[in-house]
């Protein structure tokens, strides 16, 4: 009993964190995702995304620490093409799809984490310091206004505002002093996060400077603007609803395979690296995530939500936060329901320099810059893949870089077939080709050419006896050099192993 208390208790704590990630999340995407040229954006489908990736999502996923939310850089989707993805990832489910996720090479997913943590913290400068232009949220490089990362932060500087500069700066610097070991062992902080205490105190500054007349107050376009709903009229005019007139459409079905194809690559990323920054490293069932993914999309569609993905900032904050269980997941929706029906006028005191600073310390803690050293080590095979993934994510967007990523880390992979999967070895008595465990066709030409620059009149030992696989291409490349080639050369050979027929 006391531990499932204390499971509560952390998974509470964790889901509070997560709400203040997933908000300014929430309704920027959902601003960016509904803007239509002629028509009004609803910030509400993104708040909507946010309750079903939590709620329902949350309930039927086995992931421990990944949390569902709305799906940056998707697009102003159909809510029935929405429906329709939903149940593609369904059948992608039944189907067995999420298997994809375990032949994605470490490097890549490394470098994702690292490159998502870099970008976080690109991105979110520019509203720490009061230049919110751009939405909270966005991870591709070519923004909306025609800016990048890069001239971002240089119209930032420009456009300074020192007051949100102030209390950005004070957030993050309070962020950095309530980490320190001596104070986070403070009893102030075992049951109220510290992100909490960071958001209470931005947020009393600005009311502080607001309510003395102070020129550094923070404007209200500059705080957090979640939509008030004094009625149930006003609830209504939030909402919209799928048009089931599309459903002889073909574009519906067109655009419903693409949600779901992006949703669920974005979600098994997200799975996947989630899992491996696990510390109990447990594992999560990728095809029971697209299930669960699937499902919830398929209720985002029919209440007015936009494409839902498991995102690795909001389940780093989780993980961060001290999530024990997926109920933080839950939680974390509940809480967003309870914003949006109750606390609305009390959420939207608080300064979105304040999120940015709580959204950069999570950027950090993704970035991981001892991983970069660690990565180095291994070697060129495997830091090379790691930093062009990081970079083309950077440049591009999330999907199209890890596209790069894997591109190259393929090229290494197959470069490493190519260079063989046998050793030789020279002593005074001749050689020795010594084979691995797996010999694929792949591996012929560095065979080929092995077995070429052997001299002739040496005495030759063919060793396959660990070799659990031997391809067929090989066994007969084998076979003619003993039968053939050796003779003729005058190379004494010796077989040892069960593969070849001699």
């Amino acid at each position: 009993m006391k531990k499932n208390t204390s499971s509560i208790r952390h998974d509470l704590s964790a889901s509070i964190i997560v709400f203040f990630v997933a908000l300014p999340l929430c309704l920027g995407i959902g601003l960016a995702s509904t803007t239509v040229e002629g028509l009004s954006p609803i910030p509400m489908a993104g708040l909507l995304a946010g309750i079903v990736g939590g709620i329902v999502v949350g309930m039927i996923s086995n992931s421990r620490l990944g949390v569902s939310g709305p799906a940056a850089g998707s697009f102003s989707a159909f809510l029935l093409a929405l429906i329709f993805a939903g149940l593609f990832q369904v059948v992608f489910a039944v189907l067995r799809a999420g298997i994809i996720a375990n032949y994605l090479p470490s490097g890549v997913i490394k470098g994702m984490l690292a490159a998502i943590g870099i970008t976080l913290i690109l991105k979110e400068i520019p509203h720490l310091i009061g230049y919110d232009k751009d939405y909270i949220g966005d991870e591709s490089f070519f923004q909306q206004d025609g800016h990048n990362t890069f001239t971002e932060l240089i119209y930032a500087v420009k456009s300074l505002d020192f007051g949100i500069a102030m209390i950005g700066l004070i957030s993050l610097g309070l962020i950095v002093l309530f980490e320190l070991p001596k104070i986070k062992k403070l009893k102030v902080f075992t049951y109220v996060p510290s992100m909490l205490w960071v958001i209470v105190i931005g947020t009393v500054i600005n009311i502080t400077l607001t309510y003395t007349g102070h020129d550094l107050h923070i404007a209200k376009e500059h705080l957090v603007q979640i939509p008030r709903l004094n009625s149930w009229n006003d609830l209504q005019l939030q909402l919209s609803f799928p048009d089931f007139s599309f459903l002889t459409s073909p574009q519906i079905y067109v655009v419903a395979l693409t949600i779901a194809a992006i949703a669920s690559l974005e979600t098994l990323l997200s799975v996947e690296a989630i899992d491996r920054l696990d510390p109990e490293k447990a594992i999560t069932n990728p095809n029971r995530e697209l299930m669960a993914q699937g499902i919830g999309n398929m209720v985002a569609g029919f209440v007015g939500g936009i494409p839902i993905t498991q995102v690795i900032v909001r389940s780093t904050a989780n993980l961060n936060g001290g999530a024990s269980s997926k109920m933080s997941a839950v939680f974390h929706g509940l809480w967003l329901v309870i914003a949006v029906l109750f606390i609305a006028p009390i959420l939207n005191l608080i300064p979105l320099a304040t999120l940015a600073a709580i959204l950069i310390s999570v950027g950090y803690k993704l970035t991981n810059f001892k991983l970069i050293k660690q990565q180095f080590s291994k070697g060129w095979e495997q830091f090379i893949p790691f930093v062009c993934t990081i970079l083309a994510i950077l440049f591009t967007d999330l999907l199209k870089g890890i596209g790069i990523g894997l591109i190259i880390a393929v090229v290494f992979i197959i470069k490493r077939n190519f260079s063989g999967n046998h050793e030789v070895v020279a002593s005074d008595e001749g050689f020795e080709i010594v084979f691995g465990e797996q010999v694929n066709f792949l591996n012929i030409a560095s065979i080929k050419n092995t077995l070429m620059n052997l001299p002739s009149g040496a005495k030759v030992t063919i060793n396959t006896q660990n070799s659990k696989s031997l391809d067929h291409d090989i066994q007969e490349l084998l076979s003619d050099f003993i039968c053939v080639t050796a003779k003729n050369k005058q190379i004494n050979v010796t077989y040892l192993g069960n593969h070849l027929s001699l």
